[in-house]
């Protein structure tokens, strides 16, 4: 049997509807799995739902708010009888130094990074600990293991969640449940083109610096998402896995 198909599974991917998250949902779905995406925004959603093909659903939660955590978790369940992966993804970031944050800033950074991961790992590990068992993928970044210096509040978050992962996967391997981390390197998406606009000088000191010679596509992180997911990882747990062509492993 494919070690890596994940068809009969149910996956929730939050943050699902663009980016590194639609990247992954995509590369679920294509392993079979029927997929559930979570964003705020309806009209993105629907449009993230014509390109997953499939077993998919799309659904509106915010996820700082803990209620719509859990209506949305339940969402999944109606929808596919149950829930196997989670994908914990959802994130943002204020770029500016670090003398320039407000407080509110910070605490909005940190609840949506952080804090609603959390929420979210909180409300699947009932239904999991249910089937016997589960995947749990949290959505790190470089900036976890490097500093940042104009997103020092990112980067306290995102080096957060992978504690937080290893925590979680200490406690629930009892129950069958996986949790490990991927660290994405520079990812062209909406959030990183930003970046780009603001910042002299920063695709080509990213390109630079990646033996890839490239900057990656949300698809890149299809394949780690995927081997998280599935059976191929039953004894992989804890683990924070950088996706960065590289980046990580280079000096120059």
């Amino acid at each position: 049997m494919n070690p890596f198909d994940l068809k009969g599974k149910v996956a929730l991917v939050t943050g699902g509807n663009g980016g590194i998250g639609l990247g992954i949902a995509q590369g679920l779905a294509q392993a079979g799995a029927d997929v559930a995406i979570a964003g705020r925004n309806e009209a993105k959603n629907a449009v993230a739902l014509k390109a997953l093909g499939g077993r998919a659903v799309a659904l509106v939660a915010d996820v700082n708010d803990g209620e719509q955590v859990r209506r949305m978790v339940a969402g999944a369940v109606k929808a596919f009888g149950g829930l196997d992966i989670l994908v914990a993804n959802a994130g943002i970031n204020i770029r500016k130094p670090p003398q320039d944050y407000s407080m509110a800033e910070w605490h909005q950074i940190m609840d949506t990074n952080l804090s609603s991961v959390f929420a979210c790992c909180q409300a699947a590990y009932a239904e999991m600990k249910k089937r016997g068992g589960g995947k749990i993928v949290t959505i790190g970044s470089m900036t976890s293991v490097f500093g940042f210096d104009v997103g020092p509040v990112y980067a306290a978050s995102k080096g957060a969640v992978v504690q937080l992962t290893k925590s979680l996967a200490a406690a629930w391997a009892k129950d069958g449940i996986q949790v490990n981390s991927i660290l994405p390197g520079f990812i062209d998406t909406e959030l990183t083109q930003g970046a780009r606009r603001n910042i002299p000088g920063m695709q080509e000191r990213v390109v630079s610096r990646t033996p890839a010679r490239r900057w990656g596509e949300p698809a890149d992180l299809a394949g780690a998402a995927v081997f998280f997911a599935s059976r191929a990882s039953d004894f992989v747990t804890g683990t924070a896995l950088p996706v960065d062509g590289g980046f990580s492993s280079s000096m120059f």
